[in-house]
Order: C-alpha cells, then structure tokens, then sequence
C-alpha cells in the first residue's frame, strides 16, 4: 500500500509525506489542513477522523480523498490560490457538499465562488445509478421540484436512476460557482470497470481511486 501511494505522489510531483488523507463517513465535516497535518498517511490512528472534505492555502500540502463510484469534488481558488478536494456520495450531495465547501474556502481563505474553479470527477452515472424511492425522497426535499426532471426518472419496476453529476453541477452553481468555471468529467466509473474502481461494478470486490489536489511549492 505505501509503495503504491509513494507511485502515485511521486506521479503528480509529489512526495508521499506531502499528503494529508480524509477518514471517509459520508458526511460533510470539512477541516483546513497545512503542513502540520502532513505525513501521517500510514498511522493506523491519524488525527483526521470523520472527514469528507480538506481545503489548504499552503503549497507543498497534498489533499487526497478516494471513491469507488462516489463523487470527486475538487475546487481552485484562482485569486487567493487555495485549493479543496471532498468526497460526495449521495448522502454528501443530498446535505450539499458542493455548497459547504465553497462556504468553507470563503470562511478561511476570503474565498470569491465567482473566482473558483470546480471539477466534478469521475463517477458514477445516472444510467448505472439505480436507487430506491427512499433516496429519490431525499433528493426531492433537498432539490427545488423544477430540477427533479433533471436529477432522476421512475423505472417501471418501481426503481429510479439518479444523476449525482447534476444534482452537483446545480448545487456549485447556487453556490456562485460559474456555470463556465464547473468540469464535469462525464466518466462514468461503472462503465469503464478497465481504467476505474467501481463498487457496483464489481459489487463491492473493488480497490480504491484516489483523487488528489495541491499548490506547488
């Protein structure tokens, strides 16, 4: 496992004790790391618990989250040179991750959305993304009715498909996230089980991707 992530730091310039990693729980605590918060990537107890997002304004810092079929969330703040890297599955899109993150880069940084760009990453999409009415629930008390046409559509089984890749495009828009300034990769993970981890693919015999952000030093 170390010797994969000091491959894949050392691919993207970095070394491996430059990272600082979340502790996934699908929720959308968010922390600001720096330099001190580095290095603990093997430590079996690291001080980052119960993390979805990290934000830093300092280079040679190294913000890693994984994902499975679960949304990359990634933002740069062009003016105040800060960056952000969340985790946003379904339960994170519904609670507004997107959101939360541009609040917390405006919170430490004096962050402008209008100045930022965000990436929605690789994932899973809406054709592969069969959920139940109990989700569609969620996402109809979380979302304005005029958007449901958009986000999801009934199945005659009584199952729907779900686009977690709109439901974050709308919700870094109403954040003030320009609508040009959003990538939405449109890679789906389940569809390309030859390049991506997918846990639906593989229904939950799978490994982990990674999807890192930092300032160079």
């Amino acid at each position: 496992v170390k010797e994969n992530h000091r491959i894949y730091a050392d691919v993207v310039g970095y070394d491996v004790e430059q990272l600082v990693l979340t502790e996934q729980v699908h929720s959308t605590n968010i922390l600001r790391v720096g330099k001190k918060d580095t290095g603990e990537v093997f430590c079996p107890d690291r001080s980052i618990k119960e993390t979805d997002g990290l934000v830093t304004d300092e280079p040679g810092v190294v913000l890693m989250t994984f994902f499975a079929d679960c949304v990359p969330l990634m933002f740069y703040d062009t003016v105040k040179d800060a960056v952000g890297n969340a985790h946003s599955g379904w339960r994170g899109t519904v609670q507004r991750m997107g959101q939360k993150m541009v609040e917390k880069m405006q919170q430490e940084f004096g962050s402008c959305p209008e100045n930022m760009i965000a990436v929605v990453g690789p994932s899973i999409c809406q054709k592969c993304y069969e959920v139940s009415e109990e989700v569609i629930t969620e996402f109809q008390n979380a979302f304005d009715k005029r958007y449901w046409d958009d986000l999801f559509y009934k199945k005659p089984d009584g199952h729907y498909q779900l686009d977690l890749w709109r439901a974050n495009q709308i919700i870094l828009e109403e954040a003030g996230v320009k609508k040009e300034n959003i990538c939405v990769s449109s890679l789906c993970t389940n569809c390309h089980p030859d390049l991506l981890f997918s846990h639906r693919f593989t229904k939950g015999k799978r490994g982990n991707l990674a999807a890192v952000i930092g300032l160079r030093e």
